[in-house]
């Protein structure tokens, strides 16, 4: 069963992080929308935060478990937001159970096909050696010719944890994320299709979602929109917290 906090009464609203992030990433907006009438379910996905680790690591894997928490929790109707690796995983969540979902978010990814582009980040967290029980200021020294930008370090350092008084380590799966790193470029199937609202926000800096990508998104949901932060990029739930919320309570409402 997938780590979860669980804020709020009300419509399940449940949210997806992304790639070597967690559920903390959302703590800020749990509260904002729990004020609103939601009870928000904040997930762990698979190999990250507090979940289990596992070798089988995909996307049909990633919406499963997702498919098994609502089951666990009897979540008949939800609304589902997602951010990158984890709105792929929303994506393939409501094609695959479209009874399930009312509304859908999905924030900075489309339904295609990515090549790989995390080789430098990877390439620092591989670099740090826990066996010499580095401290935090250690690590994020390691870190910092790879990954130069700062909130890309800071986001990273999140799932930094002592296993011990002395020794740190990843609360994600970096093994399996080294092998199994093509995974999350993966596209969803051409034949899915989710026919319920879609509201798709993208950074105005991002390259994640394209102009020429909006005719592919159109064909497999029907009827969604499309949202721009200006001056914000792939982390633009953190970049413009408030245009965030209020661009998707807007939709949820």
């Amino acid at each position: 069963m997938l780590y979860s906090k669980i804020e709020g009464e009300g419509k399940p609203l449940l949210i997806l992080h992304g790639f070597l992030g967690m559920s903390d990433n959302w703590k800020s907006f749990a509260s904002k929308y729990t004020e609103n009438g939601f009870q928000v379910h904040l997930l762990d996905l698979r190999n990250h935060g507090r979940s289990f680790h596992s070798d089988d690591f995909n996307y049909e894997v990633m919406m499963n478990d997702v498919f098994d928490y609502c089951k666990h929790y009897n979540l008949l109707k939800i609304d589902l937001i997602g951010h990158s690796m984890g709105g792929k995983v929303a994506m393939f969540f409501a094609t695959t159970y479209p009874e399930l979902v009312d509304k859908l978010i999905i924030a900075d990814i489309g339904p295609k096909y990515y090549l790989p582009h995390h080789q430098d980040i990877l390439a620092g967290l591989n670099a740090v050696d826990f066996s010499k029980k580095p401290d935090r200021n250690e690590v994020e020294e390691i870190l910092y010719p790879f990954i130069p930008d700062f909130g890309t370090r800071q986001f990273l350092m999140k799932s930094l944890y002592w296993i011990e008084p002395g020794q740190l380590a990843y609360r994600f799966n970096l093994p399996v994320f080294n092998k199994k790193i093509e995974e999350i470029g993966a596209a969803l199937p051409l034949e899915k299709q989710f026919e319920k609202p879609t509201l798709f926000i993208r950074g105005g800096n991002s390259k994640y979602i394209l102009d020429n990508d909006l005719s592919q998104i159109e064909k497999q949901f029907p009827k969604f929109q499309l949202k721009t932060i200006p001056n914000v990029g792939h982390w633009l739930h953190a970049e413009n917290p408030l245009m965030f919320f209020e661009e998707t309570f807007e939709f949820l409402k």
